[in-house]
Order: structure tokens, then C-alpha cells, then sequence
């Protein structure tokens, strides 16, 4: 538990104690030595900080703890507290009013979804990302566009996790004329790098050789390969095929969202945010609690617009997220087979989210005409 937490704690505390730098080879071998003594392996490229050294504004509070089992009991907790948040930002996005039971339900998804506990379990920081890029939403629907460009800077902790939407975001600021956004955003990470360029001037160039190494010791995972993995033959095609399509219609949404209210705001950003696993970027299933805000938005727009059956459709599709997914992850895993890398484990989640946001599209972003629905 918490090996993904380790590295980004130790190589913190390095530099705060000591001033070596996080991305240098005694860092990294120090790393490596305390994971392998924590967790009896350990060796891979990818033990090392690898994080933009402006997460150490983060990490720090925990850093400057001397038992690491300490410091992980409280970053594990401030995860559990984000799950709660990202559930309850999630409703207050979606406009999703539910009685305490059906909020208790929410939570519930939230804290057993199958992608939840391993970012949980592994300590990973993305769930943190995701209650920023949520806090960010829930400022621009208030149009406290100051706050929503300075969360924004904050999730840019994972910057390949969120790169799409924060492009989305700035597009569409500037389409709209919400120029505060695009100045908070930029003003907030300019002064962290400036800030932490102070500290160590070249950390950025450090960083790169630290990323670059690392893709050369260890394996991708994207689409293409896992497709390559299963199909040897087109594998690799169809990973291309699937690149271009979703490209071209993620331009088309965000397109289509410019000059745009918040709703079809919220469903494109939700949309960019699935699209980003699926185009050939380097992933993780670890990274797909991005995805839950979008899961939320697919339930809530079944129960407001579909009566009865839409009820129906909540109780299946969370069931389905909530259980199916379990039974999909404990099936591989009876195979024998690497998660990572499984086809079944890898889509399941994206692809029926994405589904499920193209389906409720229309009732997302056209208001409720109450008289012809009732018809």
C-alpha cells in the first residue's frame, strides 16, 4: 500500500532536508533502496519522483513527517476525503438532487468503484487531481474564473492526465471572453515554476532527462499496444483508427461548445477527459478516477429525463459500473493475466462511459422543456 506515494515522499524530504535534488541518481537510488526494503521489490526506472517539481507544494506537508508510515496514513486519508468530495462535487455539477439515501448511494459507488481503491491503495495523487479539475468546474459554473484557473494550475501535478481538458478549457475561455481564466491559470503555474526555479533552476530540463529514461526502460500503455497484445495482426491499426475518429470528434464537441453555456461545457470537458485515455497517450488504469465526474453526469441525466425507466437505467448502469467492473478485474486476474494489458479491464470503463455520454448528449445540454416531455 502507498507505493506510489513513496517515491514523491522521499524525494521531497530529500530535497527538503538535505537539498539534493529529486531527479538526481542518489535521489532515485535512495528510492529504490527504501522501496525494496518497504516492499521486497523494486528497481524499475519509474521508482523515482517524475513528478513537475512544483508537486512538492503538495507533498511537503508530508515530507517534513519522519515516519513514513505516518505520512502515508495522512495522505491516504486526504484520498479518502477527496473521494468523498469528488462524489459531492459530482452531484452539485451534475444538478443531481437526491434524498440523503440516494446521496448515501453515491458515496458508496464512489468509495467501492473498483478504480477508486487501487488509485487509493497505491497512494496515487489522481485522485487528487480529479477533486481539482472538479473544484475548477464548480468555480467556472459560479464564474469565479480566478479560482477555477488557480485549481486548474493545481491538477497540473499530472500533467499528461489532464492536458486535453486544460487546452479545452483555455479555448473556450478565450471563445467566451473569459479572460480571467486564462490569466489565473497562467499567472498561478508561471509563478510556481518560476518559484520552484528559484530552488533548482535547471529542474525542468531534469525532469525531461528523469521522464525520458524511464520511457525507455519500461513498456507504454495505450491503446494501440493493448489492442496489439490481443489481435497481433490489426492490433496496431486499429489503435490509429481509434486515435483519429475520437480526435476528430472530441474537435467536433469542443467546436460545437464554444460560446457555449455551462452544461455543454460540463459534458465536453467530461468527454475530453475519457477521450484522453482512449488516443494513444501513455495511461494507467490507475488513471481512470478521472473518469467518475463523467460516470455521474451519464447517471444523473438518466434519472432527471427518463422517469421510471431512467430510475431503472441508475440502478443497472451503477451496478454495472459498481459490480460488473469487479467481476471483470477478478476475471483477469484468474487468467493470469497483467492488468494493464488486458483488453477487457483497459476499455470497460472508458468505453461504456463514453457511450453512455454520447447517448444522453442532447438531454445535457438542452434544458428541461417540461410541457413537451410530460407529452
Amino acid at each position: 500500500m502507498g507505493n506510489d506515494f513513496l517515491p514523491r515522499w522521499l524525494g521531497t524530504r530529500l530535497f527538503l532536508l538535505e537539498g539534493q535534488s529529486p531527479y538526481s541518481e542518489q535521489t532515485s537510488r535512495a528510492i529504490t533502496e527504501m522501496y525494496q526494503q518497504r516492499y521486497g521489490s523494486g528497481g524499475e526506472a519509474t521508482l523515482a519522483f517524475m513528478y513537475p517539481f512544483y508537486s512538492i507544494f503538495i507533498f511537503a506537508p508530508f515530507a517534513l513527517m519522519p515516519d513514513y508510515g505516518l505520512a502515508l496514513t495522512a495522505w491516504l486519508t486526504v484520498l479518502e476525503l477527496s473521494i468523498i468530495a469528488i462524489a459531492l462535487i459530482s452531484l452539485s455539477l451534475c444538478r443531481w438532487k437526491l434524498k440523503p439515501l440516494g446521496v448515501l448511494a453515491v458515496l458508496v459507488l464512489a468509495a467501492f468503484w473498483y478504480h477508486n481503491i487501487r488509485s487509493l491503495i497505491s497512494g496515487d495523487a489522481t485522485l487528487l487531481v480529479v477533486c481539482f479539475v472538479s473544484v475548477a468546474l464548480l468555480a467556472l459554473r459560479a464564474k469565479q474564473d480566478g479560482l477555477a484557473g488557480f485549481f486548474l494550475a493545481l491538477s497540473m501535478m499530472k500533467p499528461p492526465l489532464i492536458i486535453l481538458i486544460v487546452i479545452f478549457f483555455l479555448v473556450w475561455s478565450f471563445s467566451s471572453r473569459r479572460w480571467m481564466l486564462i490569466w489565473s491559470f497562467v499567472g498561478s503555474l508561471a509563478l510556481m515554476i518560476a518559484f520552484t526555479s528559484l530552488l533548482i533552476p535547471d529542474w525542468t530540463w531534469q525532469n525531461f532527462k528523469q521522464i525520458f529514461i524511464s520511457f525507455q526502460h519500461t513498456s507504454p500503455v495505450t491503446p494501440g499496444i493493448v489492442l496489439a497484445s490481443w489481435i497481433p495482426g490489426v492490433g496496431k491499426q486499429l489503435g490509429w483508427a481509434l486515435t483519429i475518429f475520437l480526435l476528430s470528434y472530441l474537435l467536433w464537441a469542443w467546436r460545437a461548445s464554444l460560446h457555449k453555456e455551462f452544461r455543454q461545457v460540463l459534458w465536453t470537458a467530461c468527454l475530453t477527459l475519457v477521450i484522453t485515455q482512449l488516443i494513444g497517450l501513455r495511461t494507467s488504469i490507475d488513471n481512470y478516477s478521472i473518469l467518475f465526474p463523467g460516470m455521474l453526469l451519464v447517471l444523473a441525466t438518466w434519472y432527471e429525463r427518463w422517469g421510471k425507466l431512467g430510475r431503472w437505467l441508475v440502478i443497472i448502469g451503477a451496478l454495472t459500473m459498481l459490480i460488473g467492473l469487479w467481476a471483470v478485474v477478478i476475471n483477469a486476474v484468474r487468467g493470469g493475466a497483467q492488468l494493464e494489458m488486458n483488453p477487457s479491464v483497459f476499455f470497460f470503463t472508458p468505453v461504456l462511459i463514453l457511450a453512455g455520454l454520447y447517448w444522453v448528449r442532447w438531454w445535457v445540454i438542452n434544458p428541461p422543456r417540461l410541457i413537451l416531455d410530460s407529452l
